[in-house]
């Protein structure tokens, strides 16, 4: 029988994936990537640089936050699909708000 060189575990085929497991483990390492990016956001820009140099690190300490932020609202929609799995075993389709009652039915 050949050896898996590759250092990942295969799997058999009656273990199935699951997508509950896989959201949740997801989900905390969403988490620890965003406590990382606060605590990069929070250091300090050094002093002692000037010019472009610090003008490059305070743009990096913004897209930084707005990385953050980004997965901060997919985090929140992974919570979203987790909640819809626990309650219903399936994920909801995205309901669509942009037209109200009146434009649905205005043709």
């Amino acid at each position: 029988m050949a050896r898996n060189t590759t250092g990942s575990q295969q799997k058999d085929s009656s273990t199935s994936f699951d997508t509950l497991s896989a959201a949740t483990r997801l989900m905390d390492a969403m988490s620890i990537a965003i406590d990382n990016m606060i605590e990069e956001v929070k250091k300090p820009v050094d002093q002692e640089i000037n010019g472009s140099a610090r003008k490059a690190e305070l743009q990096s300490v913004k897209q930084t936050a707005i990385d953050c932020k980004e997965l901060l609202r997919e985090r929140q929609s992974l919570e979203q699909m987790i909640k819809d799995l626990k309650q219903n075993g399936e994920v909801e389709e995205q309901k669509d708000y942009t037209g109200g009652f009146a434009e649905k039915f205005s043709k």
